[in-house]
This record gives C-alpha cells, sequence and structure tokens, in this order.
C-alpha cells in the first residue's frame, strides 16, 4: 500500500515545465508539449501576416511557423534581438516556434503552488495563460499552448 507521502504519490501529483524568459519573467511550458529547444533561426517572412508571426523556418525538413511572444503579449521589442531562443512546440500535429529572450530550466512543481491567473494581468498575455505557480523565488506563469496555435490558426 502507498502512503501519501512516498515518492511515487509526489511524482504523481507534481508537473514539469519548460521554462523560458521574456525580459525578466518567468514562463513555463508542459513537457509534454516541447518538441525540443533551439537557438532561433533565421525566418523567411510571410507578407501581410500579423507583426508576431515573424515568419516560416526550415526544421529539418519541417516547415514551422516563428512566433514572437513580445509581440505576441504587447510586450516592447528586445534592445538585443540576436540572443534569442526558439521553443519548438507541437500541437495537434502542427509545429510552431516561439521566440523567446533566454532559456530557463526544467522545474518540477506542486499542484498547492498553483493558482488561476491574476485578474491583474493585461487580457493581451492573460488569455493565453492557464495559471500562475508561486516558486522559490519567482512566479512562473504557464502559457496555455492551445490559445496560442488558436490565435495563429484564426489569423
Amino acid at each position: 500500500m502507498s502512503s501519501i507521502n512516498s515518492p511515487t504519490a509526489k511524482a504523481e501529483s507534481s508537473k514539469q515545465y519548460a521554462t523560458f524568459l521574456i525580459d525578466d519573467r518567468l514562463y513555463g511550458i508542459d513537457v509534454m508539449e516541447v518538441q525540443e529547444v533551439t537557438q532561433a533561426l533565421m525566418p523567411t517572412t510571410i507578407r501581410l501576416a500579423p507583426d508576431y508571426v515573424k515568419g516560416l523556418i526550415n526544421l529539418r525538413g519541417q516547415i514551422v511557423t516563428a512566433v514572437g511572444l513580445r509581440e505576441l503579449f504587447g510586450l516592447p521589442k528586445s534592445v538585443d534581438a540576436q540572443s534569442h531562443a526558439s521553443v519548438v512546440c507541437r500541437i495537434d500535429g502542427n509545429l510552431f516556434s516561439l521566440l523567446v529572450d533566454r532559456i530557463g530550466d526544467v522545474v518540477e512543481v506542486s499542484p498547492r503552488d498553483f493558482e488561476a491567473t491574476p485578474s491583474t494581468i493585461d487580457n493581451g498575455l492573460g488569455k493565453f495563460m492557464s495559471g500562475v505557480y508561486k516558486t522559490a523565488g519567482s512566479i512562473l506563469s504557464v502559457l496555455n499552448i492551445a490559445s496560442i496555435s488558436t490565435e495563429l490558426n484564426a489569423k
């Protein structure tokens, strides 16, 4: 019989997120939705696309839409645009690349530290969030990849 405090019970209740930073804010995506993390590749621009669609990239023969999260969230442009990284996500068979400032670590969080998206978050960002986790020294904002995919498919 398994105890609630056993390592197995703890592992089943915790979640893992691949993290990254935009400015100094920590964001995360469920590790199961991340295909890979790479240095940002130079996209081929798409005329008449929304400003957050940075273009298309060829990722080992697969065409991937590159999404600038700063633009999608309504944040100012980065001073050092050359240092971006890319978080490649897959949802419903579609690939897209999220351009971020810096890659963080994979973090494991407990459900007891989860809170709904605060109402003070601007809707430009809040509509793409699932909620937040209080972590040691920071807040992890969890992105909802399905809502980002829906936004891409709506344009």
